[in-house]
């Protein structure tokens, strides 16, 4: 099968696409042939080797796959061959095939065209945890979401508004912003052209934010951080920026503020009940035209080292898909 490789850390552009060996399903495993996998943020980091894991090379990047079932391993009776799926695996979506454990992927809806399906579960996924199981977002609260015009702030915009929150999205320029509008946000503001803490102040008439959810790190976090209401929350999602702030904790005191980490992928392995119901629920909402992934382009797979330059230089709205012809 063909598959994009990394043999050595690096940029995109050392990425290889070419012939590999085919895969045999395991225990508890199932092998879907890939009709689109989502390009996101730690993929970029990933082939760096700049993510909190680092796969053993050679390795097929890739995670947020939908496609067909083509085997099925020992113990796996909810799925069949034929069957139109869509999950998360830790690595080798990027491929033609793909191994995924037998927990992490569901079936997918007939409504559901495949490259929705492979934008949908780790934005949506990401933010319905960080939102609901770590922050108890709560109706009337306000939540301001940095970095609101990608694949996982898209997705917290709309879940917030759904929540029943006021949401104020933040992003670097009018364009994204516009688009943040679309899916639902009440306010914006443009982080390279307004001061952050002043203007979440301000749009909270200086309560400041409930909930912070963050993306991005670098030097907004702090000033995000310094406009949380009394016992505000500071999600802590990713480092989009490229750089890991550091945190004065006696902000924490002063506000009686919390800094939460939001590691979706590690939750679904260790709770994967609770993981099950949250995508449930989520496919509720999209079965009710409540929630859709805004696709920003779709390459094939040859192109993966492009889509993955687009991603690196900041140029993506929404999500960035690789489909297989």
């Amino acid at each position: 099968m063909k598959a994009i490789v990394c043999e050595e850390f690096g940029l995109p552009s050392t990425l290889q696409y070419k012939e590999v060996a085919s895969l045999k399903p395991k225990k508890d495993e199932v092998l879907v042939r890939v009709s689109a996998c989502s390009v996101n943020f730690p993929d970029t980091l990933i082939i760096q080797g700049l993510y909190q894991f680092k796969p053993t090379l050679p390795f097929i990047p890739g995670s947020d796959i939908a496609g067909v079932v083509k085997e099925v391993g020992e113990n796996v009776t909810a799925l069949k061959v034929g069957d139109a799926v869509f999950g998360f695996a830790m690595n080798g979506g990027f491929a033609e095939e793909v191994i995924v454990q037998s927990n992490a992927i569901f079936p997918k809806p007939e409504n559901m065209d495949f490259p929705i399906a492979a934008s949908f579960l780790m934005a949506y996924g990401t933010s319905y945890h960080a939102l609901k199981d770590r922050a108890k977002l709560q109706k009337g609260e306000t939540l301001v979401v940095l970095g609101a015009s990608g694949g996982v702030g898209l997705a917290a915009v709309q879940l917030g508004k759904l929540m029943g929150a006021k949401v104020i999205a933040a992003a670097s320029t009018d364009e994204k912003l516009a688009l943040c509008k679309h899916y639902g946000a009440d306010l914006t503001i443009n982080y390279e052209k307004e001061d952050l803490k002043k203007r979440i102040k301000e749009l909270t008439d200086g309560k400041g934010a409930d909930v912070i959810y963050d993306p991005v790190g670098g030097h907004n976090t702090e000033q995000a951080l310094r406009a949380t209401a009394w016992e505000g929350r500071l999600l802590v999602v990713g480092f989009a920026a490229g750089t890991i702030p550091k945190i004065p904790l006696n902000l924490t005191l002063l506000k009686g503020c919390q800094i939460m980490g939001i590691f979706w992928g590690s939750f679904a392995m260790q709770f994967p009940k609770k993981n099950y119901q949250n995508t449930m629920e989520l496919m509720q909402w999209f079965s009710q035209g409540k929630l859709k992934p805004h696709i920003h382009q779709i390459f094939p797979l040859k192109e993966t080292a492009k889509a993955l330059e687009e991603m690196m230089q900041r140029k993506v709205k929404g999500k960035i898909v690789i489909q297989n012809q």
